[in-house]
């Protein structure tokens, strides 16, 4: 059965927003959390960058859902070696509830220590590798490697995962897709594609886990959903390899003056209907996805995460009638009308929105 899970942006929402809103899903009945690692976000109006590794130590004090990068670059930025023991130290206070999701990265993040950024075909050679050492690294024992591209000497990693750590390898076509079945446990990729994930099935894949997810904004003024998307996320409709090769938030806004309002209103689930987030993320299943992460765009999260726990996710689970009550009123909740149990709240108080202001 398909799990659903929420997505936290490390490059639109502050530190203290990402725990919050980690704390709403957990509350709202998402099952797992899947957060981006960047150094930089994709334009300015996003403005945020936090560490990934720092904001996963946050959360396993915080929430008890399994935790999954989607994904980091192992290879550029970060030694195998140095991201070996995030990833590990990161398993060990998630109790075993971590996944290390991993890609060949974006010069956007890469390119900051002054590296030549590499072909994809490096790349992807560069990522095979890290992934062996990191493998040979999580078993705690003394590691040395010295490979065309990294070298390990004598390294080993004292706080050591407490099992097999899973490593998912992310991808976008079928040579990807194939590699993913041959050296990782599962597969990453964010289009709703059938066909590329029978690849992926057929090189070996089958049985392995296929993961990936969409970006909605919630909103009960459409236009004003497609309004912000257009503002903070243009860039998820940029075509080509143009994601990977970009080195700075500058380039990436010139970039989107390619996207138009009406490409984002056609590609982006905007809105309050609620079957149109239900049919949204009922694509990834359809297509064979077993984990489905959703992340609400702008700064309404608390009226996503009411409308997903009360209707789409019930909607999703096959509670039809929950699918059409209504959304529980604020005065319902000071009265204790229709209101849920305490428990299933989030205790905190509402998130404080993003303004455009110092964005």
């Amino acid at each position: 059965m398909t799990e659903y899970g929420f997505f936290l942006s490390c490059e639109e929402f502050t530190p203290r927003e990402l725990i919050h809103q980690a704390e709403r899903a957990q509350a709202a009945g998402f099952t797992r959390l899947a957060i981006s690692d960047h150094f930089h976000p994709w334009n300015e109006a996003q403005g945020n960058s936090a560490f990934v590794w720092s904001m996963i130590g946050a959360l396993s004090q915080t929430v008890d859902l399994p935790v999954t990068t989607l994904v980091t670059c192992p290879t550029v930025r970060l030694h195998p070696a140095v991201t070996a023991q995030a990833a590990a130290t990161s398993s060990v206070l998630l109790e075993g509830r971590f996944t290390l999701g991993v890609g060949t990265g974006e010069a956007l993040n890469e390119h900051v220590l002054g590296d030549r950024w590499p072909s994809y075909e490096e790349r992807a050679e560069m990522l095979e590798e890290a992934v062996e050492v990191m493998r040979e690294l999580f078993t705690g024992r003394q590691v040395s490697h010295r490979g065309p591209n990294y070298t390990v000497d004598n390294a080993r990693l004292y706080t050591a995962p407490p099992g097999r750590l899973p490593i998912l390898v992310s991808g976008f076509g079928p040579r990807a897709a194939a590699t993913a079945a041959r050296i990782g446990d599962g597969f990453v990729t964010m289009t709703p594609d059938a066909d590329l994930i029978a690849v992926f099935r057929d090189a070996g894949g089958a049985g392995k886990p296929v993961v990936g997810g969409l970006k909605v904004c919630w909103s009960a003024d459409r236009e004003k959903a497609v309004d912000e998307v257009h503002r903070r996320w243009p860039t998820e409709l940029l075509p080509g390899e143009l994601a990977q090769l970009l080195p700075t938030p500058a380039h990436f806004e010139q970039a989107s003056e390619l996207v138009t309002r009406e490409m984002v209103a056609d590609a982006v689930t905007c809105g309050d209907d609620v079957e149109a987030h239900v049919e949204a993320v009922r694509a990834y299943e359809r297509a064979g996805f077993d984990e489905v992460y959703v992340g609400q765009i702008g700064p309404d999260q608390d009226a996503f995460f009411d409308a997903y726990r009360d209707r789409v996710l019930p909607a999703l689970r096959g509670a039809a009638a929950d699918a059409h009550r209504p959304l529980e009123t604020p005065e319902a909740r000071m009265t204790g009308e229709g209101a849920p149990a305490p428990d299933e709240r989030a205790e905190d108080g509402p998130e404080s929105a993003r303004t455009d202001s110092g964005q």
